[in-house]
């Protein structure tokens, strides 16, 4: 409805063009949007304010004109009025409203899909977590939001790529296998004690656990020396024996990539050669002494020559080391390699969702992506604040398991994926959320997921009801939806597609389900108060054929959300 609008405005525009009202070489330019308040109508424009001065007349003088010039026998607008100083107000009329409801339902599962990314290649990078230890509660709400963001783009027509980057070439795996072989030996019936700097969570336990399955008491003659240091063959088998886990457990929240991307790689094909040369060769790179980081102890910290990114050439607010004082290259090296070879596989765009933890670093890598590839704005960062968990309003200890934190496993063991999914996407990115494990799987009002799940299960049970009662499930004339209620429930359906829109451009995908929470209020308040299964035939044919409309479009929201629609609670 909102493009036939805009389509009536625009040939009104041409023709009042044609007619000489506005000059020939003008673009003339215009919104249509949904007014906040339903006094306002269904839709507003602003075409005469911003287009009054091209007509050299008051606003509200050409807003008068544009409605005269506007057709006058058309199915689309029953009313409209000029409001402010110059706004014009739509009203859509009944019969367009109720087409609505069988384009819903002739559309089914498409309803809601665009293709305003049609052509256009998006990467989505998110969780990519190191794989060290089990995933926790904050990972879980970037891999839920990274998810959700990419089945909405993909609504929207854009091809998209979800990737999970593995840290997997740092001294942290090192690490981990080390912390591995400690556990190991002490299956064996050692006496150890965990050194500062390794990984106590019980965890670790279970990896040796496999290893000793695995290979035996093959490992127990490793010096000390192989213990800090282990081979690679260790190393890698605690790599995968991690990724592992952190795969099931996303799993488990219906999450699964398109491509895993080993940081290793890069190194051993020489990426972060590659893209240091690159910016040395547009003389962005030099040697040279960093003035002391702010807010930190001079004891800290020493002068010392280092390989450095000019930065600050390109809006950060210094420079930044890309090798250490030893020769080898920096995280943020790394990091740099590895943007630039998202960049040349040739997506437009790059989404990554970091933790709220990375603020600071988002910064120089956008800067050093814009001077490897000349490409403004290629790299989109959604940051995402902490998942504040408790259970009837008291927080929630730390886990056994990982030793310092609860891990999403714990969660999902607990609530299942469903609350997970729908709850982390309740709040923006960049609020802070509450999860509270009692409230998310009561059967309450106050428990979101549960609200709109019950109102897709309502109309099944409607039509459970039909049958038990002999009744066929027949759509009736639309003409009979006369309330204003269900005139109100259609103008809600209408928003969906925008909502996707909205949530696939604006990168929030909050916005779906905040639009379903008030697509299920809307429907609870008609099914309270109004019977569906009324004697008369027509009415209750209109009334099933409303809320059959109803079902689809929340059944296409959830499952876009990736939340199961359930038929029963």
């Amino acid at each position: 409805m909102q493009e036939a609008i805009n389509a009536l405005i625009q040939s009104t525009l041409s023709r009042m063009t044609d007619d000489g009202l506005f000059p020939a070489d003008v673009t003339l330019s215009f919104k249509v949007e949904r007014p906040r308040e339903k006094e306002h109508g269904d839709f507003a424009t602003n075409a005469a304010l911003v287009n009054a001065r091209h007509a050299r007349m008051k606003p509200r003088d050409l807003a008068e004109k544009i409605l005269a010039a506007l057709p006058e026998h058309q199915t689309l607008v029953d009313r409209w009025e000029v409001a402010g100083p110059g706004f014009i107000n739509f009203f859509i009329t009944k019969s367009r409203l109720r087409g609505l409801v069988t384009e819903i339902q002739d559309a089914g599962e498409t309803y809601g899909r665009s293709t305003i990314g049609a052509g256009k290649r998006v990467q989505v990078e998110f969780v990519s977590a190191n794989p060290t230890g089990p995933m926790h509660v904050g990972h879980g709400r970037g891999a839920v939001l990274g998810d959700a963001l990419s089945s909405i783009l993909t609504a929207a027509g854009f091809e998209v790529e979800k990737e999970y980057y593995i840290n997997d070439a740092g001294a942290q795996v090192k690490v981990l296998a080390h912390s591995l072989l400690i556990r190991y030996r002490a299956l064996f019936g050692e006496s150890v004690t965990i050194p500062e700097g390794c990984y106590p969570g019980d965890y670790v336990i279970e990896l040796a656990e496999v290893l000793k399955a695995r290979d035996g008491d093959r490992w127990l003659s490793l010096s000390a020396q192989e213990m800090a240091d282990p081979p690679d063959e260790l190393v890698e088998f605690s790599i995968n024996a991690m990724m592992d886990i952190i795969k099931g457990d996303l799993k488990s929240i219906r999450i699964e990539f398109d491509h895993f991307f080993s940081e290793q790689t890069l190194h051993k094909e020489g990426g972060i050669d590659q893209a240091v040369q690159t910016l040395a060769d547009r003389e962005l790179v030099y040697e040279g002494v960093l003035e002391p980081p702010k807010g930190k102890k001079l004891d800290d910290w020493e002068p010392r020559p280092q390989t450095l990114f000019r930065a600050s050439e390109h809006g950060d607010q210094v420079d930044r080391p890309l090798k250490k004082s030893d020769g080898s290259y920096t995280y943020f090296a790394a990091d740099i390699a590895y943007h630039l070879n998202k960049a040349q596989r040739g997506f437009d765009r790059l989404i990554n969702v970091w933790g709220a933890d990375h603020g600071g670093y988002v910064k120089r890598v956008q800067v050093a992506l814009e001077a490897l590839t000349g490409k403004k704005d290629l790299l989109d960062v959604k940051l995402v604040q902490m998942v504040n968990l408790t259970r009837g309003g008291e927080p929630v200890k730390m886990s056994k398991r990982s030793g310092t934190f609860v891990t999403l496993r714990e969660v999902i063991d607990e609530v299942g994926a469903d609350p997970i999914r729908f709850w982390f996407l309740t709040r923006s990115a960049g609020s802070q959320l509450d999860f509270d494990l009692q409230l998310a799987v009561s059967k309450s009002n106050d428990n979101p997921v549960f609200y709109v799940q019950y109102a897709h299960a309502r109309i099944h049970s409607v039509w459970r009801q039909l049958k038990e009662r002999g009744i066929a499930k027949k759509w009736g004339s639309l003409d009979f939806l006369e309330l204003d209620a269900e005139m109100d429930l259609i103008r809600m359906l209408s928003q969906y597609p925008e909502n996707v829109e909205s949530a696939a451009l604006s990168g929030e995908p909050h916005r779906v389900p905040f639009y379903l929470l008030e697509l299920a209020a809307a429907f609870h308040a008609y099914y309270n108060g109004h019977r569906i299964l009324v004697d008369d035939d027509d009415v209750r044919g209109a009334r099933l054929a409303l809320i059959d409309a109803v079902r689809q479009v929340l059944y296409n929201g959830l499952t876009l959300l990736g939340v199961e629609p359930r038929e029963e609670m």
